[in-house]
């Protein structure tokens, strides 16, 4: 490799290449972490994106870029690379020629990882480019394959280290994909490992049959449960580090036919609370909100099924009014990010602290701003609602379709309509979009159908986008999630027409009236800016 090369720095590669300017190469060196890369900073700051970053190195370096998605990687070079040294620096041995190992780096111009790989190998190195990613999946699918067959040949040994071992594993992966959650399926013959990514289940792993029990009873042990209680759902909590991650792990375990199925939710620690910037509103939509939270008092509701952001949101908004002058008092059911300045109450049903019990204690603690995890029954509605009639601003979330929705939903709890007419400042309702890879978003014209929709929502559209699959996101064409909003705002006239019994069609025609842009119209402009897919957003959206 040549010393004109080992010479020439990424960020005047970027330059030469036309895709960074001297000022945002600035801007990356000022924002960048300690020991992150130029590369990771730029990336982070959306000025390129990792495909733009691979073809700038194949090309200026003369590297080539695989994929190895359907690589045939031959599983014997695996020895001359530690699994830790393989996933500390994102490399990944792929075959061995004339020796010369070939390995697939995130980062060919990290020649210290290179120089560390020639002396512990003992042979030269001669590297390739491949996305972080792609490199990760191969990571987990190839050493752990062979860890996992290591793991039951010393398994019957009464040693209790092979199942550490593949917790670790299954954990680990599960950071290292960004999966919000794993899924141990006991099945008849073996157990299945689901991760999910991006909202999307995929089965990752199989493990034998034979690991399950002792798999289990290892989780219920480091989450505090009963290893003798198997006939029973139970549900703890593990506070760990994978690799250097902080996570909390929330841990449901349901009795199934073929043994307990446990669900593991990953909540990373490390990953910084979003400002309401980050949080995928639309212009319109960000003032609605801003104006709900900005009001002394009132009952603020978020909207929308398990897993649709809900939380983040609440959050967000919590960390906005979060002031030296403000008590802010939260009841949660967990407390699932724990945020300084904030007094956070768990729920806890076994000693009677339910939802209701905490908030009549908390409004006893002269609070400005009180946070209800979930309204689940008429007693917490009602208090919720008396609160915010009593100068507090209240914030909470329900599981209904729409904004619209919400308000019948209340009426059916039991809560009187002059109740909830004179409480109740606004509601938000979200769900999560996956979003199509930037690194192959690709343009096509509408079909006849899309069009129409488009028409019949008032957007205006000539193409859209998908993503067509990339060694990036895995050939999935997607690569994280987004959230898609409507905000109702209770106007005067909204709530006269609520004494007046109007139905929930009327109110709905009077809020598009005045512009209000429902889950489908939010949605479609995102599709027409090339964030999501048509796809994404007819899985989510209410017909309009």
């Amino acid at each position: 490799m040549s010393k004109l090369i080992q010479r020439k720095r990424l960020g005047d590669l970027l330059q030469d290449a036309g895709l960074v300017s001297e000022e945002q190469v600035e801007t990356a060196l000022e924002n960048k972490k300690e020991n992150q890369k130029l590369g990771d900073t730029l990336l982070e700051l959306g000025y390129i994106t990792e495909q733009q970053l691979i073809e700038v190195l194949e090309f200026q370096l003369g590297i080539p870029h695989v994929s190895l998605y359907r690589y045939p990687i031959d599983e014997n070079v695996l020895g001359f690379v530690s699994k830790e040294m393989a996933q500390k620096n994102f490399v990944m041995p792929l075959q061995i020629k004339d020796n010369e190992l070939i390995v697939a780096m995130k980062d060919p111009m990290d020649y210290y990882v290179i120089d560390d790989l020639e002396l512990s190998t003992g042979v030269s190195i001669s590297p390739v480019i491949a996305a972080k990613d792609d490199i990760l999946y191969a990571i987990n699918k190839y050493y752990f394959k062979n860890d996992s067959e290591a793991i039951l040949d010393t398994e019957n040994e009464g040693d209790e280290a092979p199942v550490i071992q593949l917790l670790d594993q299954l954990l680990t992966t599960g950071v290292q994909l960004r999966a919000s959650d794993i899924h141990i399926d006991p099945q008849e013959a073996s157990v299945h490992v689901r991760y999910r990514i991006d909202g999307q289940l995929q089965t990752e792993k199989i493990v034998s049959k034979q690991m399950q029990n002792s798999l289990i009873a290892r989780i219920k042990i480091l989450a505090d449960l009963d290893i003798t209680r198997t006939r029973l759902p139970q549900d703890g909590r593990i506070k760990t580090t994978v690799g250097v991650t902080p996570v909390d792990l929330r841990i449901s375990i349901l009795p199934t036919v073929y043994g307990e199925k446990v669900v593991i939710r990953i909540l990373d620690l490390s990953s910084t609370l979003l400002d309401l910037s980050e949080l995928d509103f639309s212009e319109e939509n960000k003032d609605k909100f801003t104006k709900l939270i900005s009001q002394p008092s009132g009952l603020v509701l978020l909207t929308g099924p398990t897993g649709s952001g809900k939380s983040t949101t609440l959050y967000a908004a919590m960390n906005e009014l979060n002031q030296e002058n403000v008590n802010i008092i939260t009841v949660e059911d967990p407390v699932e990010y724990q945020l300084e300045g904030i007094n956070q109450v768990q729920v806890n049903s076994r000693v009677g602290l339910t939802f209701a019990e905490g908030l009549r204690s908390i409004l006893r603690q002269d609070p400005n701003i009180v946070m209800v995890g979930e309204i689940r029954d008429h007693e917490t509605a009602e208090i919720s609602i008396r609160a915010s009639l009593t100068g507090h601003l209240v914030f909470s979330t329900l599981h209904t379709n729409s904004a619209v929705d919400t308000i019948p939903r209340l009426f059916d709890m039991g809560i009187e309509p002059y109740l909830v007419v004179s409480s109740l400042s606004g509601i938000v309702a979200q769900r999560l979009v996956r979003k199509i890879c930037r690194d192959c978003q690709t343009e096509r014209e509408l079909t006849e159908m899309e069009r129409d929709i488009f028409q019949r929502n008032g957007v205006q559209a000539e193409y859209v986008y998908y993503g067509k699959g990339c060694s990036v996101c895995h050939q999935k064409g997607y690569r994280g999630r987004l959230a898609v909003h409507e905000v109702l705002y209770l106007d005067g006239e909204i709530k006269r027409m609520l004494l007046n019994h109007a139905s929930m069609a009327d109110i709905r025609d009077y809020a598009k009236s005045q512009g209000m842009s429902f889950l489908m119209q939010d949605g479609l402009e995102k599709v027409k800016s090339g964030l999501t897919t048509m796809d994404e957003i007819m899985q989510v959206s209410i017909s309009e």
